[in-house]
């Protein structure tokens, strides 16, 4: 800590001080120790700015040398590289060289020349070379005939080659040119080499002249510095950095310090300093520097207080109109002078700034926590009750949130329409306020302070209601109940977003709390602000949900089809956040079959919705041709493919980000189910004793992939068993995967005898999460048979006279049945496809008759060839029998086997 000495008049002069002139030391005191005093000098500024200037300059010497050596070094390089590509290209050209090239002995013509112009040129070699590299020429006669070293292959295309290398002369440089005949054909290489040694006499010779020159440059320098130091040194006397800082920092600490006085007083109670500062607070006469302090008009308890030296720590003084804080500290610490220093600050204006900021702090606080606590969700009448919730207790007593009626369906308001309103939310300190109950419409009546704030868009301040006399008029009874409940100020704020007037909301104050003034104001429009931008964020998601999941709907079925073959039953549930892309069918197919279908489209929303929708339509037109499971989900799959290559190349589309299917088929009267899946979860059977197991179902990929084939699994399903379908929303979430939800669902499903109503009741118990993120689709089937007595069939052999036989037993199994007056139509039928099967098919022919919902009759056999439908002439002698056919069936159709085809035809049983 620096040592301050402060006199009286240098403090009252001029408001600094100074430290005190260090005194030259006696002469008969000097120092013995020559060493500690020049380590002293050097610990001072003068001496480490000599020190740093010497060193710059002796740094910049070096350079300077280094630099001028490298360049020499440099200029030897390129000296060397230029003469002996001159030397080897001078030779090179030089006359008769081609023809000694081209002559028997080479090396006898050339080895003479190559010498003479080596001793002439100064280089250390000249070498030519044959177009293999092989020397003719070198000043080693033994190496004539060897391999030439170094790289000469481009010298060959008519290039310049320069190396720099070590060799067994040391660091040279080599160039190889090319000898070109008349032609301009390379014929041979002349190699030139020069060791750097033989071209650098000129720096070396030039180095003492460099080194005398820089030691006079360094000498001149640390006599310049020399004599900056020693004028440096009797300007600061000897200060060391440290000393010099301190010094500066506590100088510019007490002068120039803002907000904040500063007194140093002596042990005798003299003021020595006073700043700017202090003399404002204190309003000090300009001669206070040196006087008692009890003599400047201060009140006497702060004037005693600051003389008496005591420590204080955030004593408040009085000090004519104003609070000041004081601390006191004394300044004899660590040797110091004996004394104290005092800070005053001016609490007054500190109270005033700290109310501000107080002020602003808790409304920034209140508007951070709106926007935390008020739109956590996107429901419109929840976002209302967040807004009234967060306000009680911390703003308002009571909140009331009025929303116009269109807003609670999502749709947005007309511009300039009277949209009546409904009480969406209220709150309040108590259970039981005197307001309109959450769900009443109110119709605002003109000229109140309500239809105000709402036709001007800005807020309305009502300090007291009990003296204002317009709001009555909306509702006289009810505002006396309000005024009786204690009720005293209100602030109505309209909620606008994006232009649109949503509803108004209104904050009340009950007794005994404060009235809302102007601030309040403001800080109900803003979070009314916040709250109205998210209230119509959850609008705006309303009615697109509201879009999406209309849409969805109207795309899955509305109902179940009538069938005998299973009972059927379903659940579907749009995810809470998001629609999504799932969808389920039951589909009659000929032969007292069915189909069921559960598919899912990935992703979200109204795009998800409308591919759901279109995979759907193509399902059911794939099932009319009654393709198997695996073929028609190759179908679906290419279909997939093209939807997605459609919606890339269109600029605005959205790609089919992929699907899943699993299509299954049922045969009561085989009891066989044949089924295929494409990216979809397993299916679940229940056997009728209450076990469950899912079937090992080949897993196909998902659709859209392209060019994958699905494989279908056979499965053979006693009676009563059920086939439990579903989507992975069922069985996976956020919080569960997809192995722990299928042991949840085969828990579920392990009961025996429920019907297939209570296994969905059951399932959604057990599996539904709180807010499903995805759209559930579930679809149970429990399966039935047809009986004996409901299936007929006849093996037919391939005789035209079998065709009488078989009329006449399937006249006779209708007449057991009770159909007899459909058995001219059936025998026509029949007899049309047996004789077609007869003529244009193989065996083996079977006829089956099955009395279901309507009556099918279905002739097989081994060909897989389908009869066409003609329309024959007037004079043609065949082509009626399927004509008569299509007239007297309700329909007909044919289907392919793994062994041949099937023709069928159903009739409407009377």
């Amino acid at each position: 800590m620096a040592r301050l000495k402060v006199s009286p008049s240098a403090a009252s002069s001029s408001g600094r001080f100074r430290r005190s002139r260090r005194a030259p030391p006696p002469a008969d005191r000097t120092s013995s120790k020559p060493r500690s005093r020049l380590l002293r000098g050097f610990r001072s500024v003068a001496g480490q700015v000599f020190a740093l200037q010497v060193l710059v300059v002796l740094l910049l010497v070096v350079a300077a040398v280094l630099a001028l050596v490298l360049q020499g070094e440099r200029d030897d390089t390129r000296e060397a590289r230029n003469r002996s590509v001159a030397v080897a290209q001078t030779f090179a050209n030089s006359p008769g060289i081609v023809v000694a090239l081209e002559s028997p002995n080479p090396t006898a013509i050339l080895q003479p020349r190559a010498l003479a112009a080596q001793h002439a040129s100064g280089v250390d070699f000249i070498v030519v070379l044959n177009d293999d590299g092989i020397r003719y020429t070198h000043p080693n006669p033994a190496r004539i005939g060897q391999k030439f070293v170094g790289t000469y292959e481009p010298a060959l295309h008519g290039q310049v080659v320069i190396q720099q290398l070590t060799g067994t002369l040391g660091p040279l440089v080599q160039a190889v040119v090319p000898v070109d005949d008349t032609n301009g054909k390379v014929v041979g290489m002349v190699s030139a080499g020069i060791t750097i040694h033989k071209v650098s006499g000129v720096v070396n010779h030039q180095l003492p002249l460099v080194f005398g020159a820089a030691a006079i440059a360094l000498a001149l320098a640390t006599v310049g510095a020399a004599l900056a130091s020693r004028r440096l040194l009797h300007q600061t006397h000897g200060l060391g950095p440290a000393e010099m800082t301190r010094m500066y920092e506590h100088h510019d600490a007490v002068l120039h310090a803002v907000r904040e006085g500063v007194l140093i007083i002596a042990d005798d109670g003299r003021l020595l300093l006073a700043n700017d500062e202090a003399r404002r607070l204190l309003d000090l006469p300009p001669d206070a520097e040196g006087r008692p302090v009890t003599e400047l008009g201060l009140d006497r308890e702060a004037a005693e207080q600051l003389a008496s030296g005591a420590i204080v720590n955030d004593e408040v003084l009085v000090a004519g109109d104003r609070l000041l804080v004081v601390n006191t500290r004394p300044t004899d610490r660590d040797g110091g002078p004996d004394g104290t220093v005092a800070t005053l600050r001016d609490s007054t204006e500190l109270h005033a700034v700290s109310g501000k900021a107080q002020a602003a702090r808790k409304r920034l606080q209140l508007l951070y926590d709106a926007t935390v606590a008020v739109g956590t969700t996107l429901d419109v009448t929840r976002t209302a009750e967040e807004l009234a919730d967060f306000a009680i207790p911390r703003f308002a007593d009571y909140v009331t949130v009025d929303l116009a009626v269109p807003v609670l369906r999502g749709e947005e308001p007309a511009p300039g329409e009277d949209a009546p309103m409904q009480r969406a939310a209220v709150s309040g300190i108590r259970q039981d306020p005197p307001f309109y109950p959450v769900g009443e419409v109110i119709t605002i009546l003109p000229a109140t302070p309500q239809a105000l704030s709402l036709n001007s868009g800005h807020p309305v301040l009502d300090a007291d209601l009990r003296s204002s006399t317009a709001w009555l008029a909306q509702d006289p009874e009810r505002a006396g109940r309000v005024l009786e409940y204690g009720v005293h100020s209100v602030v109505r704020v309209p909620l606008r977003a994006r232009g649109v007037l949503l509803g108004l909301a209104k904050f009340w104050r009950a007794d005994p709390s404060e009235r809302f003034d102007e601030d309040d104001l403001s800080i109900a429009e803003e979070v009314a602000a916040r709250a109205a931008l998210s209230i119509d964020n959850a609008r705006r998601y309303t009615r697109e949900h509201a879009m999406a999941v209309t849409l969805q709907r109207s795309l899955l079925p509305h109902g179940l089809p009538e069938q005998n073959a299973l009972e059927v039953a379903f659940r579907y549930l749009p995810a809470q956040a998001d629609v999504s892309g799932d969808w389920f069918d039951v589909i009659p197919l000929p032969g007292a079959r069915v189909a069921l279908v559960v598919g899912d489209v990935v992703g979200h929303g109204l795009h998800a919705a409308a591919t759901m929708g279109r995979l759907r339509t193509a399902v059911l037109n794939f099932s009319t041709l009654d393709l198997p499971p695996d073929e028609l989900l190759g179908h679906l799959d290419e279909l997939v493919s093209r939807l997605d290559q459609d919606q890339t190349a269109s600029p605005n589309g959205d790609a089919v980000t992929g699907a899943s299917c699993l299509y299954a088929i049922y045969d009561p009267g085989s009891q066989l189910c044949t089924m295929a899946r494409a990216g979809h979860p397993p299916p679940a059977l229940v056997h009728p004793d209450g076990t469950v197991e899912f079937p090992d179902v080949p897993a196909g990929p998902p659709l859209g992939l392209g060019g994958l084939p699905f494989a279908a699994a056979q499965l053979r399903l006693p009676a009563d068993s059920t086939l439990v379908l579903y989507t992975d929303g069922l069985v996976e979430d956020r919080e569960r995967d997809i192995e722990e939800g299928l042991v949840l669902l085969g828990r579920s499903l392990r009961h025996a005898g429920r019907a297939p109503e209570e296994i969905c009741e059951a399932v959604l118990a057990a599996l539904l999460p709180p807010r499903p993120v995805d759209d559930i689709a579930l679809l149970v089937a429990r399966t039935r048979v047809l009986t004996s007595g409901q299936v007929a069939q006849w093996e037919v052999p391939a005789d035209s006279a079998a065709v009488g036989e078989v009329r006449a037993a399937v006249s006779r199994q209708l007449t057991q049945w009770g159909l007899e007056e459909m058995a001219f139509v059936t025998e026509l039928i029949l007899s049309e496809l047996v004789t077609n099967a007869i003529r244009y098919a193989t065996e083996p022919i079977s006829v089956r008759l099955l009395r279901d919902r309507t009556l099918i009759c279905e002739v097989s056999d081994s060909s897989s060839t389908s009869p066409h439908l003609r329309y024959a002439a007037s004079m043609d002698e065949g082509g009626r029998g399927l004509f008569l056919v299509s007239q007297f069936a309700e329909r007909w159709g044919t289907r392919h086997t793994a062994n041949g085809k099937v023709i069928w035809a159903e009739q409407i049983l009377p």
